[in-house]
């Protein structure tokens, strides 16, 4: 945990920072937005499970206005194909079945004591992982995102052990962990995720 801790550590004293904190600025932006604006970042989640997020960023700017809402099933998976996604016909699916929160979704959550539970059990195609996401991007900086790049780096550092799937109560307590090295590096675990995927990528994305 130290060495990691160390180049995090070492990170904030570079100009990675400031791309960082502009970031999380955007999300906080993002928190007041419109229920339609959160659930274009709700699709782009959906979108993005298991895919590139450099694509997935592309796909949402594309699709945002009209895509999202408005086309249908059909026409959404055939997209998606075009342009090259493993999933296209399970996430298309699944952006039309979310279609039920596009004007209420930020009203629903805003209500919900654990927000990231009601997104796990409500929308189909988001986990753990995805709904923390979801609600990283929204403003939101106490849920951990354990997709792979943060999972390798955890294991480099002998705080995962190597598992085929991550159980919810396996994503929980490596949740605890992540907020341990938060509270060390004075970050908050929203942060903290963008520094440890820089360490691993080279990139600051969403």
């Amino acid at each position: 945990m130290k060495s990691l801790i160390d180049e995090i550590t070492r990170i904030k004293k570079t100009k990675v920072k400031d791309i960082i904190d502009k970031r999380i600025k955007e999300f906080k932006r993002l928190n007041s937005s419109s229920d339609r604006r959160w659930f274009y970042e709700l699709c782009f989640c959906l979108m993005t499970a298991n895919w590139k997020a450099q694509e997935g960023i592309e796909l949402q700017k594309e699709l945002c206005k009209d895509g999202f809402c408005n086309w249908s099933e059909k026409s959404l998976a055939k997209h998606l194909k075009k342009r090259g996604h493993r999933f296209w016909p399970q996430r298309a699916e699944r952006i039309v079945l979310a279609r039920r929160y596009t004007d209420n979704i930020k009203q629903i959550l805003k209500k919900q004591e654990d927000p990231r539970q009601w997104l796990v059990k409500n929308i189909k195609g988001l986990g753990y992982k995805e709904s923390s996401h979801f609600l990283r991007n929204v403003g939101y900086t106490d849920y951990a995102i354990l997709d792979r790049h943060i999972q390798d780096i955890l294991k480099k550092e002998k705080l995962l052990e190597e598992s085929k799937t991550l159980t919810p109560k396996r994503y929980l307590e490596t949740e605890r962990v992540l907020k341990k090295i938060a509270q060390k590096t004075k970050l908050n675990q929203a942060e903290l995720d963008l520094y440890i995927w820089y360490l691993k990528t080279g990139k600051v994305l969403k």
